[in-house]
């Protein structure tokens, strides 16, 4: 029975803590992309609505490397911040926005 309840407070423990991507997409991505990704960020990203989870992680994975176009100083700082589950989430809701 221990096991059990353990293993249920474990789960939901998790849960709580799972990313939520489209509370990071407001908190981190919203200001320059736009609703629904739908903005060139500061007239020069491109635009990432309908983009994939792939390439959305790729380009996000680039620019914690240094690399990217020419929002890379400004990208570089949030991409960082992003933890792998963070990253996962935030490219899930994006790649949402047809």
């Amino acid at each position: 029975m221990k096991k059990v309840l353990l293993t249920l407070i474990i789960a939901s423990t998790s849960a709580l803590l799972a990313a939520d991507g489209a509370a990071l997409y407001q908190s981190k991505c919203f200001s320059c992309h736009g609703a629904k990704a739908s903005k060139a960020a500061l007239n020069k990203s491109q635009i990432i609505a309908g983009w994939d989870a792939a390439k959305i992680i790729a380009s996000v994975n680039g620019y914690k490397d240094g690399v990217g176009g020419p929002m890379k100083a400004v990208m570089k700082p949030i991409a960082s911040g992003l933890s792998a589950d963070d990253l996962n989430a935030v490219a899930a809701t994006i790649a949402s926005f047809k």
